[in-house]
Parts: C-alpha cells; structure tokens; sequence
C-alpha cells in the first residue's frame, strides 16, 4: 500500500470516526430535547384535564348545596342540612383551588371573575335561605327559593362553567397535538439516528474488511518478498564469500609474490653496500696520501683516507642505504601482517565454553612484563562465560590489553580495567584505561586497516584494531570506543553469550 493510500485510508477513518461521534451528540442532544418537550406537553395535556376536573368539581358542590337546601326545605331533615352545610364550605375551597390552576391562561382569569361573582351571589342566597328556616319562617325560605330560581343565578354558573370547560377542551386538544408531535419527533429522530448509525457500521465493517483485504495482501506481498529477498540474502551471501574468499586468496598471492622481489631487493642492497666500500676504497687509494698526511676518519672505508668531499658522500650513500633497509624492513612487517590476516580469514571458528577470567588472566600473564616495564597494573573484575572461538578471543584481548599498555601516559602509573556484564542474551566486556586517549574525531580512523591516530611515536603497521573488529563481527557482536585526548581509551565489545557457526563464521 502506497504512503498515499494509506493517508487516504486514516482521513477515512478519521472523517468516519467525526461523523459517528456527531451522529451520537446529535440523537442525543436531540432525544433530550424532544423528551423533555414531550414531558412538558403531556404535563400541559394532563393539566388540562385537571381544570376540567375541578370545573366539574366545583358545578358537582354548587348542584350538591342546591339540591341539599330544597330537600332541608321540604322535609326539615337534619341529614340535608349537614350535606348542604357540607357543600356550602367546600364551594370556596373548589373555586380558589380553580383560580390557582388557571392563572397562567388570561381569558380562563377573566372567566373565573365572573364564576366567582355567580357563585358568591348564589352563596349570599343560600345563606339567607338557611336564616329564613332558622327563624321558623320555612315559606319565605321556599319563596325566596323560587326567587333564586327565577333570577338564573345557578344558569349563571353554568355558562361560566361551560365556556371555561370549552377553553380547556380547545387547550387540551392543542396540547395533546404538540404532545403527539412531540413523540413522533422524537421516535423519528431515533429513527433515523439509528438508521444513520447502522450506516455508519456497515460503511466502517466496509472499511474494515477492504483493510483487511488489503492487509492480507500486503502480508502475501511481504512473504513473497521475504523469501525472494531471503533467496537474494543467500546468493548475494554466496557471492560475499566467494567474493572474500578470492580477497583472501589475492591477498596471500600479491604478499607472498611481493616478498620475492623483496628478497632480491635485500640482497641486492646488501651487495650494494659492499660494492659501495670497495668503490670508497679504490677512491681513497687513488688519493695521494704524504706520510705525515691527516689520520684517517673512523668510517672511512678501507681505512683509506677520503678527502672531504669524498667523506661527505660516503656518508650520504650509507644515509641512503639505511633509509632503503628500513623501509625493506617495514614492508617486509606489512607483508607478513597482511598473510597472517589471510590464514586468520581462512580459519574456521569453532565455538566452545569459555571460562574467560582465566582466559583474559592468561593473557594478562604474557603481557606481565610489559606492564611492568610500563608500571601499569591491569585489573581483572568477575567477567561473563560465553560460548565462542578462543583463539578469537585470545587474539581480541591480547591487542586490545597491548595497546593499553602501550598508549599510557609516560611518567603516570598506569591503570588498565577490565570488566563485563550481561544484557539480553549478549555479554558486554569493556577495557578501559588511564592513557593518553584518543581525539573524537579519529574514532573511526583507528579501525580502518593501515591508519593510525596520534603521534606515531610506538611501533605499528595500523593492523590491529582493524583485525580486532573484524574478529569481533565474524563472532556476531559489536566494537566501539569511547575516548578524550589526556582522559584514558575505553573499548566496548559485545558477543553473543551463546554464539555457534550459524550466527556469523565470515566477516562480510
């Protein structure tokens, strides 16, 4: 998958993510509100219907007190006069409780104005009534009865009654609708938020499985890769070997050939030299010496006297055979590095358990000598036992405890340290010293092969820590310094605690 595709896919995800999380805010925010609003409208609806109730409530006292007062006035009857007494104090009760239900609907105050005049006029009437009996005058009670009857005092409250019963059935048919609606809102709402939402579910699994699809087929694609790259690390593996091998062998060729010509080159200059005292000898003999001549020079060849000029070249030819023999000298050192790096290159490592205290005490032993000379004391702390080639390791340490002891301060005792420790399958052996130190930059200058770093003040070809580094990656570990200039040289290295042939036998 292309870096494109891929940002393509994640702003998918993203944009659906926005919008399932907007959907939900949405239904939610939206249930709320439309709940909430259904609540209310049915609060209204059920209000409604409460007025209604105590409209009806109130006419039920009114017909109750009218209907008590006239059976007291025919009969006399004590039961009557309770129940009408019973009505005529729970008629205020009915009509204040009225007003509180309807103060929020101004025409329903306006009506409850007039219902309570009526009422209170019809109240006036019954109590006279009620006097009028008191007294023993029942007929007048009975005509001022039919006098109530005539003037419509209750019709009156009826009317009023009924066009606040009508109010309230146009308010409830009105509230019941905003109800309904409300609830049809919000059963849509969820609807559609539902729907929405099992869009978005079946538009993410569409997502998710086109994903998935086009994992698996990156997957196929990678181990398809994997074993053509697999194949590709073999024969480019092969190549490497055979490639170093033919390096290896050049390498013996070229150096064993040189050192014919080497040879020659020796004796020759050997011959040289001896041709060159003979020539000096017959120029001295040629010279006319007199008896009482000057006394001969010590390095006159021959012990014939030269002249001056005759000295002076004599001795620029002898100059100039010395810079010849150690220049073969050192060419001979390099020639014979470079053969004992092709044999170790050619050599198979064979992986056995070493116990490496003794092995880095043992070869702490063999450089006792030098270190004393040097008046350096090497410390040998509790170190790892690792399984890999011991004379891999005994060459590694042997270079790298040499160059400590040969890069110490002149005049300072020397301190050289050497410790390990273990970390996730690999041990770690650090050689540190209190030398001169290595500058920074030359870091990665001291591994290559013929270079050296510094002043060029010990003897070297340059071979050493590049043929350690080299040791140490054909046993599958690492190498690295950490060194100043004046503050002392600490080598890292790290191998497998349990290294075997498969792991890494060639350097590549």
């Amino acid at each position: 998958m292309t870096a494109e595709a891929q940002r393509l896919r994640a702003l998918w995800q993203i944009l659906l993510f926005t919008a399932g999380l907007l959907v939900l805010t949405w239904i939610s925010a939206g249930s709320v509100y439309l709940v909430n609003k259904a609540r209310e409208d049915s609060k209204w609806v059920i209000h409604t219907i409460e007025v209604e109730n105590q409209v009806n409530a109130l006419l039920l006292q009114v017909r109750r007190a009218e209907s008590s007062a006239r059976g007291y006035l025919l009969t006399l009857g004590p039961e009557f006069l309770s129940d009408h007494d019973a009505a005529v104090a729970a008629i205020p009760q009915a009509l204040d409780k009225l007003t509180r239900q309807i103060g929020d609907n101004p025409a329903q105050r306006a009506s409850i104005a007039k219902l309570r005049e009526a009422v209170e006029a019809r109240l006036e009437q019954f109590s006279r009534e009620m006097d009028l009996v008191k007294r023993g005058e029942p007929d007048s009670a009975a005509a001022l009865l039919r006098q109530a009857a005539a003037s419509n005092s209750t019709n009156a409250i009826q009317e009023v009654a009924t066009s606040m019963i009508a109010e309230e059935e146009r308010l409830f048919s009105l509230r019941s609708a905003n109800a309904d609606r409300s609830q049809t809102l919000a059963a849509s709402l969820t609807g559609i938020g539902s729907g929405l939402v099992v869009v978005l579910a079946l538009l993410s699994i569409w997502l998710v499985r086109r994903s998935a699809g086009a994992r698996d087929q990156a997957e196929t694609r990678l181990r398809d890769a994997n074993v053509n790259l697999e194949a590709t690390v073999d024969e480019r593996t092969a190549d490497l070997r055979e490639a170093n091998d033919e390096i290896q062998r050049f390498a013996y060729i070229v150096s064993h050939d040189l050192r014919s010509p080497l040879v020659n080159i020796m004796g020759f200059t050997s011959e040289l030299e001896e041709l060159g005292k003979d020539i000096f000898g017959r120029i001295g003999s040629l010279t006319r010496v007199p008896a009482d001549g000057p006394p001969l020079a010590p390095d006159t060849p021959g012990g014939i006297a030269l002249e001056a000029q005759d000295v002076q070249l004599s001795q620029d030819f002898s100059e100039a055979l010395g810079f010849i023999k150690s220049s073969i000298a050192k060419m001979d050192r390099l020639i014979s590095a470079i053969l004992n790096l092709t044999r170790e290159g050619r050599r198979e490592f064979q992986p056995v358990k070493i116990d490496t205290r003794e092995l880095i005490e043992t070869v702490v032993s063999t450089l006792a000598h030098q270190a004393a000379e040097a008046h350096a004391e090497i410390h040998v702390e509790p170190l790892p036992n690792i399984v890999s080639d011991r004379l891999a390791l005994e060459q590694i340490f042997s270079n790298l405890i040499d160059n400590a002891i040969k890069y110490l301060k002149s005049g300072v005792p020397g301190e050289i340290r050497i410790r390990g420790r273990t970390k996730l399958g690999y041990a770690i052996f650090e050689i540190s010293d209190n030398g001169r130190g290595i500058d920074p930059k030359d870091h990665q200058r001291i591994f290559e092969l013929f270079r050296r770093a510094g002043t060029q003040d010990r003897p070297g070809q340059g071979i050493g820590l590049a043929h350690v580094r080299a040791l140490v990656r054909r046993l599958g570990g690492t190498m690295s310094v950490s060194s100043e200039l004046n503050t002392g040289s600490t080598f890292t290295i790290t191998l497998p605690i349990a290294w075997n042939t498969g792991n890494r036998n060639r350097d590549r």
